[in-house]
C-alpha cells in the first residue's frame, strides 16, 4: 500500500486496521452529536460497523441560531432536533444519552461513570465551553451562549430587565436595568448586540407604559482594535456602521477587569449593567485531559494530518476539540463548516482503514466563505475576492442558515418566524421561563 504520509503512517494504518480483524463488526464510538460528530455518524451509514453516538443531551443543536432564542426571535424547538430521530433509520447506528467521564486509551474503553463502553475506533467531537480567562467566578454574572439552557437563561434576564425597569421607582436602578453589555465582538457578540438593540427599539417599543424600551443602552465591548477581527477591515467597518445605526455603543481596546452583580469594569471605569453576556472566548472540552494529550492554549488537542491522535491511530479528534492548522498555517476556526467537513472526512478515512474505500489523504478544509448578521436588514459576507454587505448579505445569510437546519419542519418554522418578525417587528417567543422566572 502506497501512502502519501510515508512509512510511519503506513505502519499506523496497519496497526489501526489490525484492531478490527476479529469476528464481530468493528465498533465506532462517537462522543458528541454536534456538527462534527453527527456528520461522521450519518456518513458512516451502510458501513459494516457498529456506530454508537454518545451525547449528554438527546438533541442536536444548531448553534449559529442560538442567539435568536436568547433574544426571543425563535423558540428552542426551532433550532434543535432529537438525535434519535435524525439517526432513526440508520440501521448501524445507536444513540446513548450519557456523560463521558474519561477515556481508557490502553484498554480502549469510553468511561460513562461506572459503565465502560469498548471501541475499536473513537471519534471525539465534544465541542467547547466558555472561557473566562482565569475568572470563572464571572460566569454567574455574565453567562455565555453554548446551549439551549444558556439561551433560555439569557432570554429570561433580558426580558426581566425590562419588566423590572417598568416597576422600579429608582431612576438610577432603571438605567442599570436598561443597560446591556456584551463582552466580545466576534460573530456571536455582534449578532447578540444587534438583536438586543432591535428587540428594544422595535419589538418591545410599544409594550410598556412607564418606560421607553428604545432608551435601552446596548454596549459591545472588545479588547481588540476592531470588531469581527476574522473579517477584512472593510467588512468590519461596515458592520460597525450598521451597529451604530441600531444605536449600539462599541467600546474597543479595553479588556474587562472585573465583573459582579452590579455590572462590569473596563480598566478604571465601572459600567452599571443588569445584564452582561459573555462572548469573549471559548475553551475546549476536557478531551485533552482524558487522553493525556498535548494541547494548545485553548485546550484543543493537537492532532496529525489525518485528525488522529499522535500515537493512537484508532482515536480521532475533530471540531472545536481539535487544533488543526489550515493552509495559511493558522488554526482552523471553531465554526460549523470545519466540523462538518472533518466529520465527513473521517467517515471516508474509516472506510479506507476497513478496506472499503480509497485513502482520502490528509484533511484539507475548503472554506466557502464567512458570514455574520447585524440586525434585521444587514449582514456581511466574505467570499475572498467577493464581499457583500447590507440587505443582500442578510438575505444570503438567512438562506444559508435555513438550508443547513436539520429537518424540514425546522426550516419551515424558522422561515415563517423570520417572515412574521420582518413584516410586523414582533417576536413570537417572548416568554419568561427558566430558573428564577417568577422571582
Amino acid at each position: 500500500m502506497n501512502s502519501p504520509y510515508g512509512k510511519d503512517l503506513h505502519q499506523a494504518n496497519s496497526k489501526a486496521a489490525a484492531t478490527v480483524t476479529r469476528p464481530q463488526r468493528p465498533r465506532v464510538v462517537i462522543v458528541g452529536a454536534g456538527f462534527g460528530g453527527l456528520s461522521a455518524a450519518v456518513a458512516l451509514d451502510g458501513l459494516a460497523a457498529e456506530v454508537t453516538v454518545i451525547d449528554r443531551r438527546n438533541y442536536h443543536l444548531f448553534q449559529p441560531l442560538l442567539y435568536q432564542v436568547a433574544t426571543a426571535g425563535l423558540a428552542p424547538s426551532d433550532i434543535a432536533s432529537p438525535i434519535r430521530a435524525i439517526l432513526g433509520r440508520q440501521k448501524n447506528a445507536s444513540v446513548l444519552m450519557g456523560k463521558v467521564t474519561g477515556i481508557d486509551t490502553a484498554g480502549r474503553h469510553v468511561e460513562l461513570g461506572e459503565r465502560r463502553l469498548p471501541y475499536d475506533f473513537l471519534i471525539l467531537a465534544t465541542g467547547a465551553r466558555h472561557a473566562y480567562f482565569g475568572h470563572d467566578e464571572w460566569e454567574r454574572y455574565a453567562p455565555g451562549l453554548k446551549k439551549i439552557d444558556d439561551a433560555i437563561e439569557i432570554r429570561r434576564r433580558i426580558l426581566m430587565a425590562f419588566e423590572r425597569a417598568e416597576t422600579t421607582e429608582d431612576e438610577r436602578e432603571r438605567r442599570r436595568l436598561l443597560t446591556f453589555a456584551i463582552v466580545g465582538a466576534g460573530p456571536t457578540g455582534v449578532e447578540m448586540a444587534g438583536a438586543i438593540a432591535e428587540l428594544a427599539r422595535r419589538a418591545l417599543a410599544r409594550d410598556f407604559r412607564r418606560i421607553d424600551p428604545r432608551a435601552a443602552r446596548v454596549m459591545l465591548l472588545e479588547a481588540g482594535p476592531r470588531i469581527l477581527s476574522t473579517f477584512p477591515d472593510s467588512l468590519s467597518q461596515a458592520a460597525a456602521e450598521n451597529l451604530a445605526e441600531l444605536g449600539v455603543e462599541t467600546c474597543l481596546g479595553q479588556a474587562v477587569t472585573h465583573c459582579d452583580e452590579t455590572g462590569i469594569t473596563l480598566g478604571a471605569e465601572h459600567i452599571e449593567a443588569a445584564t452582561v453576556i459573555w462572548a469573549a472566548g471559548v475553551m475546549a472540552s476536557p478531551a485533552a485531559k482524558w487522553l493525556a494529550a498535548d494541547c494548545d492554549s485553548a485546550g484543543r488537542v493537537k492532532v496529525n494530518a489525518d485528525l488522529s491522535l499522535p500515537g493512537h491511530p484508532e482515536i480521532f479528534v475533530i471540531g472545536d476539540t481539535a487544533s488543526v492548522q489550515g493552509a495559511d498555517g493558522r488554526p482552523l476556526p471553531g465554526v460549523a463548516p470545519v466540523a462538518k467537513q472533518q466529520g465527513r472526512y473521517l467517515a471516508r478515512r474509516l472506510r479506507f482503514l476497513l478496506g472499503k474505500g480509497r485513502d482520502p489523504g490528509p484533511f484539507h478544509y475548503r472554506s466557502f466563505g464567512n458570514l455574520a448578521t447585524i440586525g434585521r436588514r444587514a449582514a456581511i459576507a466574505d467570499f475572498g475576492r467577493i464581499r457583500v454587505t447590507g440587505f443582500a448579505a442578510w438575505l444570503l445569510w438567512g438562506v444559508v442558515h435555513i438550508y443547513f437546519l436539520i429537518g424540514f419542519r425546522n426550516r419551515i418554522a424558522v422561515a415563517l418566524d423570520w417572515i412574521w418578525a420582518y413584516l410586523t417587528f414582533q417576536r413570537g417567543a417572548r416568554l419568561i421561563t427558566g430558573s428564577g422566572a417568577e422571582d
